[in-house]
């Protein structure tokens, strides 16, 4: 009886652990796509500072490649 109950509260923990990832995984992933870690001013910024003017076409090829990464 007591290995029982030692085995069921283990089980439960371990279950409970799983289940929390999953939920803080799917949590993450939406925050990251609702606030991107970077914005076309910072991808301007970076291009300037190694001395070069981004085209849009830059600019928007930069802001798609994060967005494609972040979703994954």
């Amino acid at each position: 009886m007591l290995y029982g109950l030692i085995f069921g509260c283990i089980g439960t923990l371990i279950i409970g652990g799983i289940i929390g990832y999953f939920i803080a995984l799917k949590f993450f992933k939406k925050k990251l796509h609702d606030n991107p870690p970077i914005n076309e001013n910072q991808i301007r910024a970076l291009y300037a500072q190694v001395g070069r003017k981004p085209t849009e076409a830059q600019v928007n090829q930069a802001m798609k490649a994060f967005k494609n990464n972040a979703s994954k």
